[in-house]
């Protein structure tokens, strides 16, 4: 099935160019009014006055071309259908509409579509009398024998560099040769987990799980060799690597492309990892994290190294009037800023009881052991991650006990105490309604005169006071509640049975009242125990083979 959102297949990139061009933050961008298989965007506030720009190739790679279109950059970009090159009239009717005396350049990345269309396009302008050159962009390295190799993301510097040029005023020779000049200092690799989709077509499942595709190209073309780990630093430092022994030494500007899929938050660590690796002492510029060259939806990014010179720092920095262009930022590092960390600890002093430690070891092991179990019930009705949030919070008091840091003869002080972790280790909300609880519960048995099962009743009705969800909500209260009631009222076997039980009736429950689950519609909740009530079902019941074990 196809996964875009789209009216018609045959106006999809009819309508995305009208998007882009209503959308333009500077509102100078407008569409060549002519065949409606001619897709040209513009500058609107074009004059002719100077050395025209004109890029282009088939969709799909936004922003791409015509997102760079603006005063700086692109003087117009020709769209081509989706990964396919705008036709030779489509190309003429561009340069037509916007060369003048000056003349026009021509960027042309290196696919045969775009080289012989725009090519043609250009000797039809020169019959016309008008002066048109061409420049191609070949920066993809991924094949090194390769006598035509492929443009990719590095193209957008060579247009920022050209459009720089224009914009100063230099002639059309020199645009094109400081062009040219970009193109022969450019390197370009790319990777991809998951290749990329088309409407219309089903999901491809090309690339194997685990495995990465190293050097693929940017309209889904198998890649030059496969690497079997999703690892960041190793992927970054296998580009960096193989980008070093193309570029040599120098200075150089970094494009960190992505290509169209991956989360901001992995473009946000690979960046990081770009930053440590052996390249950062060459590094002047970064530009990215960012889409600029896109493919689709692909699951990847490349890399694209520009060897630099004073003139292509200036060209590089010069502010633009466009979409899609990101401003460069000079890779220092890190900053930090010093703060003292302020934490209000209560005072106590570690204390041993053998029998205290071995109810905490019962509880803490069982939550670590079922970590992955937990896990896999809250990816079916939440984010998947209770049993880690648990079993973390089950390593720190662990780790405490362990370090003989725990007031074990302080019973009061020992729930505050554990309280007070469980806020710092456990992350969610699950981990501020269990310091809640055990905060609550220290604090009723340090004003004295309650059992300790009356201290966590007072715990519960804090959790739920804060945290909004009663009985019935299916969450763990479901368990806790009447787990504890029954413990009040008939011991600790009874509750290990009322917790399972109450365990067990999330299942059935149709609504969650709290929670992520309750988010997820019935059909999906069905016959799914909430795990958050099965970690406390299985913490009483470990908790009751214990109070066997020492009765015995």
């Amino acid at each position: 099935m196809s996964r875009f959102f789209f009216n018609d297949r045959k106006q999809l990139v009819n309508e995305a160019i009208e998007g882009l061009v209503i959308s333009a933050p500077q509102g100078n961008l407008v569409k060549l009014d002519t065949d409606p298989a001619i897709r040209v965007v513009v500058r609107s506030d074009w004059d002719k006055g100077r050395v025209a720009i004109i890029s282009g190739g088939g969709s799909g790679h936004e922003p791409a071309h015509a997102g760079f279109v603006g005063k700086g950059m692109l003087t117009a970009a020709v769209c081509g259908d989706l990964f396919a090159s705008p036709s030779v009239d489509a190309v003429f009717n561009a340069i037509v509409a916007v060369t003048g005396e000056h003349g026009c350049l021509l960027i042309v990345k290196n696919y045969t579509g775009d080289r012989l269309n725009f090519g043609l396009a250009a000797e039809k302008a020169k019959s016309h009398g008008l002066n048109v050159e061409m420049v191609i962009v070949a920066d993809d390295i991924a094949l090194p024998d390769n006598r035509q190799p492929r443009g990719i993301a590095g193209t957008v510097l060579v247009h920022k560099i050209a459009g720089y040029a224009a914009e100063e005023g230099k002639s059309l020779i020199q645009v094109r040769d400081l062009a040219q000049q970009a193109c022969d200092n450019l390197w370009s690799l790319g990777v991809a987990i998951q290749t990329c989709n088309l409407p219309d077509y089903e999901e491809e499942k090309r690339i194997k799980d685990g495995q990465v595709e190293l050097g693929l190209g940017i309209h889904g073309e198998p890649g030059a060799s496969v690497v079997s780990t999703q690892n960041s630093k190793i992927l970054i430092d296998t580009l960096v690597n193989t980008l070093q022994q193309s570029a040599g030494e120098g200075r150089f500007a970094v494009l960190i492309n992505n290509l169209g899929g991956v989360s901001a938050l992995e473009m946000a660590l690979l960046t990081r990892e770009l930053a440590y690796s052996a390249l950062s002492k060459q590094i002047e510029w970064l530009i990215g994290p960012a889409p600029l060259v896109t493919s689709l939806d692909m699951k990847g990014f490349s890399l694209s190294l520009l060897k630099l010179n004073d003139y292509f720092e200036q060209a590089l920095n010069a502010p633009v009037e466009t979409q899609g262009w990101q401003r460069p930022v000079a890779l220092k590092p890190l900053k930090t800023f010093a703060c003292k960390l302020i934490q209000k600890q209560s005072d106590y002093v570690p204390s041993e009881n053998s029998q205290v430690a071995a109810y905490i070891t019962a509880i803490t092991n069982t939550l670590i052991e079922q970590e992955s179990r937990l896990n896999a019930l809250d990816a079916k009705v939440g984010d998947g991650d209770t049993g880690t949030t648990f079993a973390h919070g089950a390593h720190a008091v662990a780790q405490q006990l362990a370090q003989q840091q725990l007031p074990l003869n302080d019973l009061p002080q020992l729930l505050l105490c554990i309280g007070e972790r469980l806020a710092v280790v456990m992350g969610g909300s699950s981990g501020v309604l269990m310091s809640i609880f055990f905060t609550a519960a220290g604090q009723k048995l340090q004003a004295g005169g309650a059992t300790l099962v009356e201290a966590l009743l007072n715990g519960l009705a804090q959790m739920k006071h804060y945290g909004g969800a009663d009985l019935g909500d299916r969450t763990l209260i479901d368990a806790l509640q009447p787990a504890l009631h029954a413990w009040q009222k008939q011991g600790i076997q009874a509750m290990a049975i009322a917790a399972r039980e109450g365990a067990e009736k999330t299942a059935t429950m149709h609504k969650a009242g709290a929670g992520r689950s309750s988010y997820i519609n019935e059909h999906n909740l069905a016959g799914v125990a909430d795990p958050g009530a099965v970690a406390v079902a299985e913490v009483f019941a470990a908790l009751s083979r214990l109070e066997n074990k020492q009765a015995d």
